[in-house]
């Protein structure tokens, strides 16, 4: 499904990328889409409003043909907490909203019991459309879909990043070390070296109550951040 206007109008964006390394530019086509180098400087210049309405029209990747709704993001825009989950699911692709299924009325249970709401952080999500099923993102998918988050966080400018789960732990942090192995301790994104922690995302955490503590003691270290009792420690060794 293609949302129109204003997006990208390739439909495997990924492929073409891969592709056009081999093409030079006196060989292209004159309808060739836009070297990768060249959409992610384009998208990574866009304000607010420019921003999302390239992502409702994005059809950069083949999740265009399935979703319902894109998924853009919601929440403080100028939060000093940034939360980054994976994709949208079922009710997310139906409201456009992020984190709005059960997964998400335990994330808002678990931000209140740190004195938060949603209202007073932003959340995203990797990709910004639904993957069938809810499968994992395809590796094209969230390259195709990254230059979107990276700008969403340049524009929020949050002093901290929760990564919530594997997916965008890995996406971030260029990683592919277990979440339980990045849990603990404090890790850096981008060139701004924005301090990130990295937890279990709330979908894992109902299937596995047991791990809830785990990711309160996670939110707890955010607060004392936020609150000033505490400095992110991202050593010499932090990713």
């Amino acid at each position: 499904m293609d949302a129109g206007g204003g997006g990208d109008d390739w439909t495997d964006y990924a492929q073409w990328a891969a592709m056009s390394a081999d093409v030079h530019d006196d060989d292209a086509p004159a309808d060739a889409p836009p070297p990768a180098d060249d959409r992610r400087a384009r998208i990574l210049g866009m304000d607010w409003d420019e921003l999302a309405s390239t992502v409702a029209g994005c059809s950069a990747c083949p999740l265009c043909r399935t979703r319902t709704r894109t998924v853009f993001g919601t929440g403080d825009r100028r939060a000093r907490l940034m939360l980054v989950g994976e994709a949208p699911g079922r009710d997310e692709d139906l409201q456009g909203e992020p984190f709005v299924g059960e997964a998400g009325k335990l994330l808002n249970e678990m931000l209140r019991a740190i004195g938060l709401s949603r209202a007073e952080v932003y959340i995203a999500n990797v990709l910004k459309c639904r993957p069938p099923q809810n499968r994992d993102p395809l590796p094209a998918e969230a390259l195709a879909c990254r230059a979107h988050l990276d700008r969403q966080i340049a524009l929020v400018g949050p002093e901290l990043i929760v990564a919530l789960g594997r997916i965008p732990a890995h996406e971030l942090l260029a990683t592919q070390t277990q979440v339980g192995r990045l849990r603990g301790r404090w890790h850096r994104y981008g060139p701004a070296a924005i301090p990130l922690l990295v937890t279990y995302h709330p979908a894992y955490l109902l299937r596995s109550p047991a791990e809830k503590g785990k990711s309160l003691d996670d939110l707890e270290r955010v607060l004392d951040v936020l609150e000033g009792r505490a400095a992110p420690d991202c050593g010499p060794d932090a990713s």
